[in-house]
This record gives C-alpha cells, sequence and structure tokens, in this order.
C-alpha cells in the first residue's frame, strides 16, 4: 500500500514564481479598479450626475477584491507568511491603491522570493 504524505509538498520554483506574479497582477488590477471606481464617483456626484462610471467599475472592483483577497491568502500559505504579513496584505485591500503598496513592500523584503534565482524562503 503506498504511504501518504502528510506533509505538504513545496511547489517547485517555477510555481511559486508563477504565484508570485499572479498576486502581482491581481494587487495592481485591485488598485487601478478601485481607482477607477473613485473616478466614477467623482462624476456621478460632482460632475455629470450620471452613474455610468460606478455601474462599469464597482463590480470590476468587486471581483477584483475578492480575488486579491483569495491570491492573497493562498500566496500567505505557499510562502509561509507570518499572522502579521497575512493580515497587513488582507488590510491593504481595503484603502485605495494599498494593494500596491503591500506588493512593493513585499517585494522589497523578500517574501515573493527572488525571481532573478528562482528561489524563494521556505
Amino acid at each position: 500500500m503506498p504511504t501518504v504524505p502528510t506533509v505538504p509538498t513545496r511547489p517547485t520554483a517555477p510555481r511559486a514564481a508563477a504565484l508570485a506574479r499572479t498576486f502581482r497582477a491581481v494587487a495592481i488590477a485591485e488598485a487601478c479598479s478601485w481607482i477607477g471606481l473613485l473616478v466614477g464617483m467623482a462624476f456621478k456626484y460632482l460632475v455629470v450626475f450620471d452613474d455610468l462610471g460606478v455601474r462599469v467599475f464597482g463590480p470590476i472592483h468587486g471581483a477584483l477584491f475578492v480575488a486579491y483577497v483569495v491570491i492573497a491568502l493562498v500566496t500567505a500559505r505557499v510562502f509561509r507568511w507570518g499572522a502579521v504579513t497575512t493580515l497587513l496584505a488582507l488590510a491593504a485591500s481595503i484603502p485605495p491603491a494599498a494593494t500596491i503598496w503591500f506588493e512593493r513592500r513585499a517585494v522589497r523584503r523578500g517574501e515573493l522570493g527572488d525571481e532573478r534565482t528562482g528561489s524563494w524562503r521556505a
């Protein structure tokens, strides 16, 4: 009978790098959708008094917000972030464009691995 591993296996370096790239892309997209929603709200309440921008960017931002939260939790597990880093990543989804700040912070601190060498901390 084959044995079942009890310890989760680590992803390969290319998979970890792909996850880091996906996290970065979703973080940037979420921030852009936040800005788009804010512009739509400004037009709705200050300029043309039409809610077209909110109707367009509202659902886009909602979907990207959920995608960011999910990818942040997956990334936190794979890269073994601590509780503080994980909570900071989740909290960054609330203020406009803070996901870009968090992504840059994570890259600076090596929390998304090193794309040049393909290595990542375990």
